[in-house]
């Protein structure tokens, strides 16, 4: 039986291995006919020359991630596991740094390499699409870079927007004025204000108009500049609404568009304007699209593994 030797130099194994040895334990689960023991400082593999060359090629790509960023978990692993190279899960080292001080001292970064690769064509580009399921922090990771670019200055204002159709028809019998009917529809985007403004100086701003939270319908007619406007849940606009937001689009302004076209809520036959317009928009430049999957939720571990058995389920279908 063939047998490799990894040794670690310079990096805490404890923190290599995780707790209990729980990353030695994923990597067990994805190479299961190589015999894996992890003591001291040293990582030994048994079992077929193929698979050690492979696992030893892995094990290289997690050391560097480890040395790059001081940090290993369950989706860098899994994301470096199932990569056909580095360049599938690498991104700049810039990427990876503090979006915004949040409340309280927290640190608000891009975690996974797709929301790290969302920062990067966040900067390049001028209109970003981030498609992803629940969970996968495209929509969060896009506030943060919003009020990045409003304390920088280099923006003057944030425009959240979203398409109310859950509302529909019931939106009449809800109580209360047209925004405090709205504002359950637009609870997501205020949870993420929350993290990283302080109420005083958040419900001062939305006073004050510097940042605005209001439905798709309300963007009509407007020209959009000295702006970082999202669009979130973007599966659930028409043809005619998509159109209608990006030519919004005025000077200075950036544009991130986020959603899942797996949970469109429109009436059955309606298109999808996300749908189309990733289509129409994939080869013009200065638009970035960046995919996130279910290896980029960082919600309850649970929650990666009901997208993956709904997946499952919908494929078949």
């Amino acid at each position: 039986m063939n047998e490799i030797i990894i040794e670690l130099e310079e990096i805490s194994p404890k923190e290599f291995f995780g707790s209990q040895n729980a990353n030695i334990e994923l990597l067990k689960k994805y190479f299961p006919k190589l015999k894996i023991v992890a003591r001291g400082n040293k990582i030994k593999a048994f079992g077929d020359e193929e698979l050690l060359e492979e696992f030893d090629r892995r094990i290289a790509m997690l050391l560097k991630h480890f040395g790059k960023y001081n940090k290993l978990d369950e989706n860098v692993i899994e994301r470096v596991l199932t990569s056909q190279s580095s360049e599938d899960y690498k991104t700049s080292q810039q990427s990876g740094e503090v979006i915004v001080h949040g409340v309280g001292g927290r640190l608000i970064k891009a975690q996974t390499v797709n929301q790290r690769k969302l920062v990067e064509l966040m900067r390049k580009n001028d209109m970003v699409f981030a498609i992803g399921p629940a969970g996968t922090g495209k929509t969060y990771t896009g506030v943060a870079l919003a009020v990045q670019a409003l304390k920088n200055k280099e923006v003057k204002r944030i425009i959240l927007t979203r398409p109310a159709v859950e509302a529909g028809e019931n939106l009449g019998f809800l109580p209360g004025d047209l925004k405090e009917k709205l504002d359950p529809y637009m609870q997501p985007l205020y949870d993420a204000l929350r993290d990283m403004i302080a109420p005083e100086k958040l419900a001062n701003y939305i006073e004050k108009g510097t940042i605005q939270i209001a439905p798709l319908a309300f963007m009509r007619g407007r020209t959009l500049d000295n702006a970082f406007v999202i669009l979130d849940e973007g599966q659930n606009t028409t043809h005619a609404q998509m159109k209608m937001f990006l030519t919004r689009m005025g000077k200075n302004a950036k544009f991130l568009l986020t959603g899942d076209p797996g949970q469109i809520d429109l009436p059955r036959r309606t298109i999808s304007g996300l749908k189309e317009a990733l289509l129409i928009l994939k080869n013009v430049d200065g638009v970035g699209i960046v995919f996130l999957d279910d290896k980029d939720v960082i919600r309850h571990k649970l929650v990666k593994k009901i997208i993956a058995a709904y997946k499952s389920i919908e494929n078949r279908e």
